[in-house]
């Protein structure tokens, strides 16, 4: 299925590794050009550069903090310069520490808020403009299963990215008209850095080792196994194609069945 993705431009944040590359991946796939950024110079080149070469698609990165103005305008800058305009935004960002409500003070709050709404608001004033103008976009956040069903430990996670998910479903409305589109994606359990940081923070506050944990979160999914990121990233290219026009408003799961509601 040819997504109609070839030419239009994405800008995928926290793309360095994990679901934000394998997501960039998928679009550079179909044909799109990119901008990539994350924190980390080294890990960011090497998916550059490692992407480009596979899929010959132009991709341009840079070095960013994205829950800071001064990296959400930099950002911004980039990629005006090199292309001029965003077709596809996808929000993302390392998730907020893990941990019982007791261990973060508002502090942390506070700094879970700009890395996973903030970044996800400003981003999206950003391109909207443009989007409108054009009268085709898409908005793409990345958020989690826990925003349908609460994961312990996971309080921040699961407070803020419902924040997200409040912010979208109710964005979507206001710029249907347009043509443009917004959604949530809710990974599950994925193989990811995070999900072996979270194992690992889970293993020690309860003192058994993190194959423990994993196994125990493997018997609680149906298919009985971790999710990849390119079947995260299938999804995000199908909601981001010409063919996905109809559906704005959504927040669909890819956890393998972990969800154990209705709707």
């Amino acid at each position: 299925m040819d997504l109609g993705l070839r030419g239009k431009v994405a800008l995928v944040t926290a793309a360095s590794r994990g679901l934000g590359r394998a997501t960039a991946e998928a679009f550079a796939s179909e044909g799109a050009s990119l901008v990539i950024c994350a924190r980390g110079a080294d890990a960011l080149e090497e998916a550059r550069s490692d992407i480009a070469r596979r899929t010959s698609v132009d991709v341009d990165m840079i070095v960013a903090d994205v829950s800071t103005a001064d990296g959400i305008a930099s950002v911004w800058q980039r990629t005006q310069e090199r292309f001029g305009r965003v077709d596809v935004l996808v929000t993302n960002a390392g998730g907020p520490p893990s941990g019982p409500f007791e261990s973060h003070e508002w502090s942390v709050w506070q700094r879970a808020v700009e890395l996973t709404l903030r970044s996800a608001v400003e981003l999206a004033r950003l391109v909207l403009p443009g989007m409108k103008a054009r009268r085709w976009g898409r908005i793409l956040n990345i958020t989690s299963i826990a925003v349908k069903q609460p994961v312990d430990g996971l309080i921040l996670s699961n407070s803020i990215r419902a924040a997200v998910t409040g912010f979208a479903r109710t964005l979507a409305n206001e710029v249907a008209p347009y043509g443009v589109t917004v959604n949530n994606l809710m990974p599950g359990f994925t193989r990811t850095d995070r999900v072996e940081q979270l194992n690992a923070d889970a293993a020690a506050r309860e003192g058994i080792t993190a194959a423990d944990v994993a196994r125990r979160i493997e018997a609680q999914i149906p298919m009985r196994r971790l999710g990849e990121p390119n079947e995260f990233a299938a999804l995000a290219a199908f909601l981001a194609s010409e063919q996905a026009a109809y559906i704005t408003g959504q927040s669909i799961a890819v956890d393998g069945g972990w969800i154990r509601s209705l709707l």
